[in-house]
């Protein structure tokens, strides 16, 4: 039994010691997921700021806007208007956002009807609301170097009155120009009356609009500009007006404006009277030349009156296709 035991004693196999000559190993790792590149922002396309520029034919609309951005719109000389149709610049930065300016006709425009020129800057506000591109506010200009305010400015402004809006005001700029052309102390006494008088500004300034001055350069028109590019957008009263019936009678200045166009056709009426008494004068004297004169003058008259009554009944429906045309127009350009 002894000899068994040594025998299967000195044949086992000796075991490996595992631990010998080990070279210790770091624990597995969890799989971890390869953290991702730090990937850049895409740039952001700068916020653009629409700003309408509206004012008298002559004012200087059209010459601000390319002085501030650099375009070449057309421009009129002296009384004649070439701005007949609603347009905008070329856009501009300035701090750090897109700048738009839109070029509108004045109500006394040489080429198009008061009426006409209500469709076109109705139409052209109410596509720009329904797009989402909304006015960061409304600059107006003013000639500094007029020796008085007339009818037809007073008429424009009060045009743009209704327009606008008193909840809009706030985000509007009257902008006097043109201070090369006049005498210092004449220019500030004029600013000053139109600052303090309630015919001229001074509504529309106690309600938060600011009185501004453009010196005829570019460093001018961006300082006017700025006070506009930081401030919550507006909806003008037009576009409110609008965008709850479609319909432009039913807006404060087709009112106003209907109001003017009826007074006119009054006058025209009591004008036609005069002259159809004059006529019959001259038939009865058989004063022929004078006849044939008053008979030519009658004729336009008339014309004149027939056209007055009926641009309020014409614009509802010219509306609707002006704003089709608009909505076209600008569409083209999007795309």
């Amino acid at each position: 039994m002894g000899g068994c035991i040594s025998y299967f004693t000195s044949r086992r196999k000796k075991l490996p010691d595992l631990e010998a000559g080990r070279v210790e190993a770091e624990p597995p790792r969890l799989g971890r997921t390869p953290e991702p590149e730090t990937l850049r922002p895409e740039p952001k396309e700068p916020k653009t700021v629409y700003i309408a520029v509206m004012g008298a034919t002559g004012s200087g609309k059209t010459t601000f806007i390319n002085i501030a951005s650099g375009s070449d719109l057309r421009v009129g000389m002296g009384l004649e208007s070439c701005t007949n149709e609603v347009q905008t610049s070329q856009s501009f930065t300035l701090d750090g956002k897109r700048v738009v300016l839109i070029d509108t006709p004045g109500f006394d425009d040489t080429t198009k009807s008061d009426t006409d020129v209500l469709k076109m800057i109705a139409a052209y506000m109410q596509t720009m609301h329904k797009q989402g591109k909304l006015l960061s506010g409304v600059i107006y200009m003013h000639r500094i170097s007029d020796i008085r305010v007339g009818g037809t400015s007073r008429r424009d402004f009060t045009m743009f009155q209704e327009l606008c809006g008193k909840d809009a005001y706030k985000n509007v700029l009257m902008v006097t120009n043109m201070w090369g052309d006049v005498v210092n102390e004449d220019a500030l006494a004029r600013e000053q009356e139109l600052r303090e008088k309630d015919i001229f500004f001074k509504p529309i300034l106690d309600n938060g609009a600011l009185l501004l001055r453009h010196m005829n350069d570019q460093e001018s028109a961006h300082k006017i500009i700025q006070n506009l590019t930081g401030i919550d957008p507006v909806v003008l009263r037009i576009q409110s007006e609008l965008a709850a019936v479609n319909d432009i009678t039913q807006t404060g200045a087709f009112a106003q404006l209907n109001r003017e166009l009826m007074e006119q056709a009054e006058k025209n009426r009591q004008e036609l009277e005069k002259l159809r008494v004059e006529l019959e004068e001259a038939a009865q004297a058989q004063d022929e030349e004078t006849r044939m004169e008053l008979q030519e003058e009658s004729e336009k008259m008339e014309a004149e009156l027939l056209r007055v009554q009926n641009e309020a009944t014409m614009l509802a429906s010219e509306y609707q296709a002006e704003l089709r045309r608009i909505e076209e127009q600008l569409h083209a350009r999007a795309v």
